[in-house]
């Protein structure tokens, strides 16, 4: 008989409550930082030059192809071995905005190449900057039918950070672990952070979705203005 003891976990919330401040730290930054990326390289693959497009274009190939655990553990494992040192919280956060970033990319690259023509067009005779035709234009009405997307791959990011801990990350995964050392309850510990993952899943998937067309888009439509011109 396997008995299950909730409360010697739980005991440890403190614990617990530090690691989803830590996930949820790292999956803010990354998820602004990996979108701002995606949409440069969006913009690079599809508007820059040919060498521009080249290196945008390696560098999803490169990022989608390999794991996520190994694009970590080359930034922190691998690095200083070139004398470039990272925190593990660093390293972490970076490479999930590398990692964030590719696969932001094809996806804003989609929403980018659905947008009509015409509408680019009429943007331009009204005078208005290519800065503008992009952010007021195109990247709008781009983001709003790619969003679902971008808002599931965000969430993909956030679980993926559960890795992070392997490089002692006190994420909420890593303090999962500690916890099951101190009192060998690894099943209620997984449990728990199980829970905790998809609590924060949800409620992320939520916001998002509920920010998208109230905040983001208006936001970025306005970044038209600050480009002068017209």
């Amino acid at each position: 008989m396997v008995t299950l003891d909730f409360g010697a976990v739980l005991v440890e919330w403190p614990l617990l409550l530090r690691g989803v401040g830590m996930t949820i730290g790292l999956t803010v930054v990354a998820a602004v930082l990996g979108a701002a990326l995606g949409v440069a390289c969006a913009w690079a693959r599809l508007h820059g030059r040919p060498l521009l497009r080249a290196v945008a274009g390696g560098y999803v190939e490169l990022i989608r192809n390999t794991p996520f655990i190994v694009q970590l553990f080359f930034l922190y494992f691998g690095l200083p071995g070139l004398g470039v040192r990272l925190s593990p919280e660093v390293a972490s956060v970076l490479a999930m905005v590398i990692n964030l970033g590719a696969y932001a990319g094809e996806i804003v690259r989609s929403g980018l190449e659905s947008v009509p023509r015409g509408q680019i067009e009429a943007a331009r005779s009204l005078a208005m900057t290519d800065w503008q035709v992009f952010t007021r234009v195109v990247l709008p009405p781009a983001l709003g039918r790619v969003w679902p997307a971008l808002v599931s791959q965000i969430v993909i990011v956030m679980l993926g950070s559960a890795v992070c801990g392997q490089i002692a990350t006190a994420e909420l995964s890593y303090y999962a672990n500690l916890i099951h050392s101190r009192n060998f309850r690894a099943f209620e510990a997984t449990i728990l952070a199980t829970a905790a993952y998809l609590l924060l899943s949800i409620a992320l998937r939520q916001t998002l979705h509920w920010l998208g067309p109230r905040w983001v888009f208006g936001r970025v439509a306005s970044l038209g203005w600050s480009g002068g011109g017209h």
